[in-house]
């Protein structure tokens, strides 16, 4: 499985048009094949900065996600959105269980 965390901090006078566009990356990227998870947050403490959480299947499955129109289109727009640097982390994970609280 693969995992990826990513942070976007938006400009706030972009950040509904960037919301919008947030939401439709989510909904068609949770259809994909191969993806497992696809959700994205505002920060409690910034809601300006967006978090992504992702989690596909395989390798092949994340490239496949990168070549989607959505993708692109969200990638092309992202720039003008941006208000700072993003932080994008990738976990590679062997295994993962889910815990009872």
């Amino acid at each position: 499985m693969l995992v990826v965390h990513a942070a976007f901090p938006l400009d706030p006078e972009k950040r509904y048009e960037a919301l919008d566009q947030i939401a439709d990356l989510v909904e068609q990227s949770q259809a994909e094949d191969g993806m497992i998870d696809y959700r994205a947050t505002t920060d409690l403490t910034d809601p300006n900065v967006v978090r992504f959480f992702e989690q596909y299947e395989s390798e092949e499955a994340f490239f496949a996600h990168t070549q989607t129109d959505h993708f692109e289109a969200f990638e092309a727009a992202l720039p003008e959105y941006l208000a700072g640097e993003p932080e994008i982390t990738r976990f590679d994970v062997d295994s993962a269980t889910e815990l009872d609280l």
